[in-house]
């Protein structure tokens, strides 16, 4: 039985789609630079634009833009290094004067009701030892395989850092050529439709992003001053990095995290000021996962509470750290296209049948 033509067309435009994700699968580790460094320039290019308008040239508002950026990861990361390099090695002398007075309230509780309970200071104060001087490699390397990267592609990684805002300069400067030409391939009989939908796909996007800031910028504070409620030193460095760093939703929160318990084990010493700590970001927490993320995140980009949690789990789980990062996004691209779709399947024949229409496109009963 010949094919028609729409068969044909099905299965080449099958076959595209194919070979494209057999590709992106075997160039994944080559494009993933290229790929963040597009994202960097797609949120950077309105700012470029704006600054060409008030006639900046372009290579000049590219360059500032970057530079902005890069300003701003500088600044998170002297926020953090600090912390790390004169709190950690403390831990190994705070921690096991912590547990002797641990053991000092908890031995003659234990003993009432009969309990050998005892923490053995010795051992873990041997451990910390082994664990912060001896074995720096082996958490480096763990961590980065717990993030699909891999310990021996350290140094790719360390050249995709610089790769990246290169590249994203490089698209700044081209970026209208760049999309201009991606429109001219389109089938003139498609591009109105495909220009409705990138429109569409834009302003969610827009919306995600401000969003975003916003939710970053209100737990920057939030953290701020809740850690300085309860007595912190480190209270601004450690509230704002981790205001900031939950762009990463899970890693940057637990980062923030392990910090504010070692900086509250170095300055208080005590149970109470430790659980006062965890007791913050408990309720940063919350409050960032009931209300914040799916309130100025998910109600911008039309998503419901339930989508927002389901969509950054399933692509963390598909795709890793990379996934985490793209999972709203690229959920915000994905609910246009199903509504599209959904908008489609309501029109078609499939769905009305010959039965009478309403006004609103609905059949009646």
């Amino acid at each position: 039985m010949p094919l028609t033509s729409n068969q044909i067309r099905a299965l080449l435009w099958a076959l595209i789609a194919v070979v494209s994700a057999l590709l992106l699968s075997l160039l994944a580790p080559v494009l993933m630079p290229f790929l963040l460094a597009a994202v960097l320039a797609y949120a950077l290019h309105p700012l470029v634009e704006r600054l060409h308008k008030r006639r900046v040239p372009r290579w000049l508002g590219a360059g500032l833009a970057i530079a902005l950026l890069m300003l701003v990861l500088l600044a998170v990361l002297l926020l953090i290094v600090p912390v790390i390099t004169k709190q950690v090695p403390l831990l190994r002398e705070q921690v096991p004067l912590l547990l002797d007075r641990l053991n000092d309230a908890l031995l003659p509780l234990a003993t009432r009701f009969g309990i050998d309970l005892q923490v053995d200071v010795t051992q873990v104060r041997e451990w910390l030892r082994s664990l912060i001087t001896g074995n720096e490699s082996e958490l480096i390397n763990g961590l980065l395989s717990s993030l699909r990267i891999g310990g021996s592609a350290l140094a790719a990684v360390i050249g995709n850092l610089f790769l990246m805002p290169i590249v994203a300069y490089y698209l700044l400067l081209d970026w209208t050529n760049l999309i201009t030409r991606a429109k001219n391939l389109i089938p003139p009989r498609w591009r109105e439709s495909v220009q409705s939908f990138l429109n569409e796909t834009d302003e969610v996007l827009g919306q995600y992003l401000r969003g975003q800031l916003l939710v970053m910028a209100v737990l920057a504070v939030l953290y701020t001053v809740a850690l300085t409620l309860v007595g912190l030193d480190l209270a601004l460095p450690i509230g704002v990095f981790t205001g900031l760093a939950v762009f990463v939703p899970y890693l940057g929160f637990g980062l923030g995290l392990v910090m504010a318990l070692f900086a509250a084990l170095l300055q208080f010493q005590t149970v109470l000021g430790v659980a006062l700590v965890g007791g913050v970001y408990l309720l940063g927490q919350v409050v960032e996962s009931l209300y914040l993320t799916p309130r100025l995140l998910g109600e911008r980009i039309g998503l419901h509470p339930i989508a927002v949690i389901f969509a950054l789990l399933a692509f963390g789980h598909l795709f890793g750290f990379v996934g985490v990062l793209i999972a709203l996004p690229a959920s915000a691209v994905l609910l246009v296209a199903i509504r599209r779709a959904k908008r489609g399947y309501l029109a078609s024949q499939m769905y009305l049948g010959d039965g009478p229409r309403t006004p609103n496109g609905t059949i009646e009963s």
